[in-house]
């Protein structure tokens, strides 16, 4: 931020208290935002085919990018003749919204992109779809929804991928159902399935079932509750089923979470167990490891859990780096079980981290949009693939010399000046310790990491605002931006991007205010990335004050302890998690945002995040208004809505700066809740239903959905 500013510095317990629980995501945002799922890591592939039909209610779409990802953990393991899950990658994309559509495409031989754009419910209750092999099943934004049903996969059914829905409310008022037999998704014989960033609760029976020798399946970032029996794998007296369990957040489910039986891998990793006080449904157990099941447990968090871990005297559990706080009962571990790593391989998350990042990350995400939009008319399918990867050319970065370029920069130089599509620089895993620079004049640029984490590539530097620069003069806090983008329609994804300037090394200074990452541009993405500095981390700010300068923030880490959110643009920080941090002498104290927004425009909005860090209670404001250059014409807003709030934030979260009051502009909440959060008052101004509606992810965004 600017230096004008004047500052530097055991039984079951379980009852039934409602026939549905409401989705986690404010019912006006899921109505609003209807745009198309977008994972977190991001793959860029080539399109699908395109036809048009008249004869039936699906709309046929260009493939999104997210056609193009495939499967972690072990459905990515080559056995059985399948090479990786990537489900109907290279079929036809197709858009349903009624059970005779979903079903048409679901059980058809050939491939399909299935993208489910309404609730649908299922007839009779209890139906499941028997899904064929190569199919991706993938809800739009919030708004793909299976009611009263699911999905099973039969014997030898292969390399399906079912991601990014709501699947609910098959429960027939049993609470130990043995008559229906109606879940979510259930597999039997199956291999390499893929199961993601999906909302499963409130079903009859099991949310997944993985049974009779399915194998090669991966279960992550899914929201698991409201039910009794919740993930059961076995019914088998055979050792073959591998499967990866990663990511997942388990709460308010009674057993199965999940129960393993004569699994010959069980690799679960990042997964949060809570047993929630004040709930009604109890825990009765966590993770069990039966029969023959050889188990590898590790970086999970247990809060509250009735014998969180359990094995029988024939099964093998070995734990690593696991967390259990108030938990009672068994936590057991014994016998050997095998190495993930000779599979696959895999990044772990802290276990502290991990309550959080499930907490923002887990079930349907409302990003982002198809790549090319709806197709009318009909295109050839190689005409579409080879306008595809045009529009997705890749340049390869890597500090051993494997690539075709050594550093990040060198590759943005080698993108042609206004180029008409996007370019899409993948940067093996690696720490280059450099400035970049995206231009104007390159616009539709991505930086990807290529590891397995986003924590696998980083770009690093160490510039702060009063760093001399060479030649003279020193870098001013814009200058000393780690990355800066100055172009429109940028995306970052997959990568850490850092300033690690070392204040206490440095006091003598002038000027400690070190970017991370600066945004002069509109149309800007950040999916997937980790954010980290102290003061100042990240500058959303246009190219001029009259421009507009859109930024989307999802699935991402934003760390800082001074003004780390700021600038002018008009930005969404969307189910990320915000880390406040102590100061370089050790001190608590700071403000995570510092809008400057001109008074036509919106400002910051943080949605449907988490608050947290290592710094005491009360230490820390939500933002203060930073009329830059001392300008009165400015309205600086932040909205902080729909989040989970740590103890650190102040009662009184909002704070003036340079003179100009707070309550002069525009800042408030909504819905908080966390021991941060407070009732309305004249110094903490909460939203009104009403006025919520007209300050949602897509007034911020406009005609923009961002997309993959």
């Amino acid at each position: 931020m600017s230096e004008r500013r004047g500052k530097t510095t055991a039984g079951p317990r379980h009852r039934r208290r409602r026939t549905a629980l409401t989705v986690g995501i404010p019912l006006a945002l899921t109505a609003a935002v209807t745009t198309t799922y977008g994972t977190g890591l991001g793959v860029f592939g080539e399109g699908a085919r395109q036809t048009a039909s008249a004869a039936t209610n699906a709309a046929t779409a260009a493939a999104p990018a997210w056609a193009a990802d495939t499967a972690d953990g072990f459905a990515s393991v080559n056995s059985l003749g399948q090479n990786g899950t990537y489900g109907g990658r290279g079929g036809q994309t197709v858009t349903v919204k009624t059970l005779a559509d979903l079903e048409k495409y679901a059980t058809a031989e050939e491939p399909y992109v299935i993208v489910v754009a309404a609730a649908i419910t299922m007839n009779p209750v209890g139906k499941e779809i028997k899904v064929r092999s190569d199919k991706t099943i993938v809800g739009q934004g919030t708004s793909g929804q299976i009611v009263g049903g699911g999905f099973f996969l039969g014997t030898g059914v292969h390399n399906v991928i079912i991601r990014n829905l709501t699947i609910r409310d098959s429960y027939q008022g049993v609470w130990n159902d043995k008559d229906h037999d109606f879940d979510a998704v259930q597999m039997d014989g199956a291999h390499h399935v893929w199961i993601d960033h999906n909302d499963l609760r409130h079903m009859a029976d099991g949310l997944v079932d993985v049974r009779k020798d399915s194998t090669n399946v991966t279960v992550s970032w899914n929201k698991f509750s409201d039910n009794n029996k919740t993930f059961g794998i076995g019914w088998t007296e055979n050792l073959v089923t591998d499967i990866t369990i990663h990511h997942n957040w388990f709460r308010e489910t009674e057993q199965r979470n999940p129960s393993t039986d004569n699994a010959a891998h069980a690799h679960l990793y990042n997964n949060y167990l809570q047993d929630a006080p004040g709930t009604t449904i109890k825990s009765s157990y966590g993770n069990y490891s039966r029969g023959s099941t050889r188990m590898v447990l590790e970086n999970s968090y247990f809060q509250g859990m009735n014998n969180p871990v359990t094995k029988d005297a024939t099964a093998a559990i070995v734990q690593r780096g696991n967390t259990f706080s108030g938990t009672s009962g068994r936590n057991e571990s014994g016998g050997t079980a095998f190495d993930p790593k000779s599979f696959y391989g895999y990044t772990l998350d802290r276990t502290a981290d991990v309550p959080a990042l499930l907490t923002a990350g887990t079930g349907p995400r409302t990003t982002i949009g198809t790549a090319s939009g709806t197709a009318s008319g009909t295109a050839s399918g190689a005409g579409t693939k080879a306008a595809t990867k045009a529009a997705a050319a890749a340049l390869t970065v890597a500090k051993d010399g494997s690539g075709q370029f050594t550093t990040v920069q060198a590759a943005v130089d080698a993108v042609p000046a206004n180029n008409p599509s996007r370019v899409v620089i993948s940067v093996k895993p690696g720490t280059y310790r450099e400035t970049v620079k995206v231009p104007a004049n390159k616009p539709h640029v991505t930086i990807q990491g290529a590891g397995a984490s986003r924590k696998d590539t980083v770009i690093v530097f160490n510039n702060a605002a009063g760093t001399a620069k060479p030649g003279g003069g020193t870098y001013g806090t814009s200058g000393s931006a780690t990355v800066a983008v100055e172009a429109d329609d940028f995306q970052a994804r997959n990568l850490t991007i850092n300033n690690d300037f070392d204040e206490a090394r440095n006091q003598s200074l002038s000027g400690h205010q070190a970017v991370a990452l600066r945004t002069a541009a509109d149309q800007v993405l950040l999916d997937g990335i980790i954010v980290d500095g102290d003061q100042d981390t990240l500058l959303l700010d246009t190219a001029a004050k009259d421009r507009l300068g859109r930024v989307y923030v999802s699935n991402s880490y934003v760390s800082g302890n001074v003004d780390f959110v700021f600038g002018r643009a008009t930005a969404v920080i969307d189910q990320s998690v915000i880390t406040l941090k102590k100061r370089w002498d050790g001190t608590s104290a700071g403000y995570i945002t510092a809008p400057s927004t001109t008074a036509d425009r919106k400002g910051i909005l943080i949605n449907r995040s988490v608050v947290n860090g290592d710094v005491s209670a009360g230490s820390f404001f939500l933002g203060r208004n930073w009329h830059a250059g001392g300008d009165a014409t400015l309205r600086p807003q932040t909205t902080v809505r729909n989040s989970t709030l740590s103890a650190a934030v102040k009662s009184t979260p909002w704070s003036d700066m340079g003179g100009f009051s707070w309550k002069n502009d525009r800042f408030a909440e909504y819905r908080n809740t966390g021991p941060g959060s407070g009732a309305a008052s004249s110094d903490r101004p909460q939203l009104t239903d009403s006025q919520a509606t007209g300050q949602e992810v897509a007034d911020w965004l406009g005609t923009w959905n961002p997309t993959a």
